[in-house]
């Protein structure tokens, strides 16, 4: 049976593992191209209306239709992408790709700005009321009405509502194990603490989950980023070489110093890219199930916080966490082995060594609580799809149930199946993406011209306003 269980391991983890290096990362960024044109490059085109439209409207009070805020949405995205990935993922693809690494991030993840605003813009288009009261959405919904390909959008919500079990598990079992080494705490102990919380909030449904994730998400993510910049101004007299070689060694190969082995270009490439893919989780489907509940006028206003997650998940934390192991020098030091314990050391280089394991092991707790709060939200939500409501609120309690044995180190074989999922996941919905381009260009038209423009727009484009009360009434497609 052991034979067996190592054997199919063995073959998922290969499969995932090209799926990841080759197909997902070519899908990803061609798809990401070609989205790109269909709209224009709008998130670059409109970048600073978008910061306008978001940061400067956070506490301007809306009454169009949805279930939350846009700000709530926005953390609640944020909430689930923010996490282990900018903490210690930043570091493993340092480590084994070398500083180019994070210029192939940054690369992924401009792309990736403007697949997350396609995704959101076709959610909140095709979004419906259920039988609560509440905003749903997503990509089973757009994959459905958009296209009429019922077995895809079923698929789609297959795979991310299983992929959700060894999602949280292993989330929850990355801080019980930190808590464990750092402070000695019985992973039961931990996997209990955390079981209750998230399920106070969960239990509230969307509504609760957006009042927590808009007060937790914004304290945790500036306090983690006030405390790297101040270990990168401590070493600022390092800066200039650094960025240098983000850049140069994107392009080049780095020979080996101290404990870094070294990389080659391809390295670079493929550690930036798997890192930026898992980091912002553009492309997988996810960002359009939160933004969908949003309070909005228009499609695009709302995929407007898309792209700002991106942003500030990718180019803004990730590069942070990533600069501030390079600064510190500790990069060079500490092994691939050991890669994930490289922010901590860059913080223990100037706060000490106690502050620097303290420090993280609170922030991964409260990134892994937003993270896995957010995580079970989504897969209810396919389960929601595919079976009804009553079968959606059974799966919160396997999920709840998942965190606590992920905890404790149950069921690992399942993890295996994470990558696998999210794979299988990404493939049934950026396809599909890629054949709405010609309603993603209209409504970011009818957006440009009829609310940024300010002019009256056609009759033609005229897509979702206020002055449409039957669309919000039925959800449905709003051509």
């Amino acid at each position: 049976m052991h034979q067996f269980i190592g054997g199919l391991e063995a073959v998922v983890a290969s499969v995932s593992g090209f799926m990841w290096t080759y197909l997902l990362s070519i899908l990803l960024i061609g798809g990401g191209i070609f989205l790109a044109f269909k709209i224009k490059f709008f998130q670059f085109r409109f970048f600073g209306h978008m910061i306008h439209q978001t940061i400067g409207q956070i506490f301007k009070k809306n009454k169009h239709a949805g279930s939350i805020t846009p700000f709530q949405a926005f953390t609640t995205t944020l909430g689930a992408t923010a996490g282990a990935t900018n903490i210690v993922g930043v570091p493993v693809a340092i480590a084994l790709g070398g500083p180019g690494a994070l210029f192939w991030m940054w690369a992924v993840a401009l792309l990736g700005m403007g697949t997350r605003y396609c995704e959101i813009v076709l959610g909140v288009k095709y979004r419906e009321k259920n039988k609560d009261g509440e905003w749903v959405g997503g990509p089973q919904y757009y994959i459905k009405k958009g296209l009429g390909w019922n077995k895809i959008a079923a698929l789609f919500a297959f795979f991310l509502m299983l992929e959700a079990i060894p999602s949280v598990m292993v989330q929850s079992n990355s801080i019980s194990t930190q808590l464990e080494s750092s402070f000695g705490w019985s992973t039961m102990v931990t996997g209990l603490i955390i079981m209750l919380m998230v399920g106070l909030v969960v239990y509230g449904g969307i509504k609760r989950i957006g009042s927590v994730t808009d007060k937790v998400v914004p304290f945790m993510v500036l306090t983690y980023l006030i405390v790297c910049l101040i270990v990168i101004f401590a070493n600022a007299a390092e800066l200039p070489g650094v960025l240098g070689s983000i850049f140069l060694h994107a392009f080049t190969p780095i020979s080996a110093a101290g404990g870094f082995a070294g990389a080659a270009i391809g390295q670079a490439i493929r550690w930036g890219i798997a890192r930026g893919l898992y980091s912002n989780e553009a492309g997988l489907g996810t960002g359009p199930i939160a933004n969908a509940a949003a309070q909005t006028d228009h499609p695009s206003k709302q995929g407007l916080w898309g792209i700002l997650s991106v942003f500030l998940d990718t180019i803004v934390i990730c590069s942070i966490t990533g600069i501030t192991v390079l600064v510190s020098g500790v990069w060079k030091t500490i092994g691939a082995d050991n890669a994930s314990s490289m922010t901590a050391a860059a913080l223990s280089s100037l706060f000490g060594k106690s502050f620097g394991g303290v420090f993280i092991s609170i922030f991964l707790f409260l990134f892994v609580i937003t993270t896995v709060i957010v995580v079970i939200y989504y897969g209810e939500k396919q389960a929601e799809y595919l079976f009804g409501l009553k079968v959606s609120k059974g799966m919160r309690l396997v999920y709840t149930v998942s965190v606590f044995l992920g905890a404790i180190g149950g069921l690992q074989f399942i993890w295996q199946f994470l990558d696998l999922l999210l794979g299988m996941a990404v493939i049934c919905n950026v396809v599909p993406l890629l054949f709405l381009h010609k309603d993603l260009k209209e409504i970011t038209a009818d957006y440009v011209e009829r609310i940024y423009h300010g002019k009256s727009g056609s009759a033609k484009v005229r897509l979702f306003t206020d002055a449409q009360p039957e669309m919000k009434k039925e959800g449905t497609s709003m051509n």
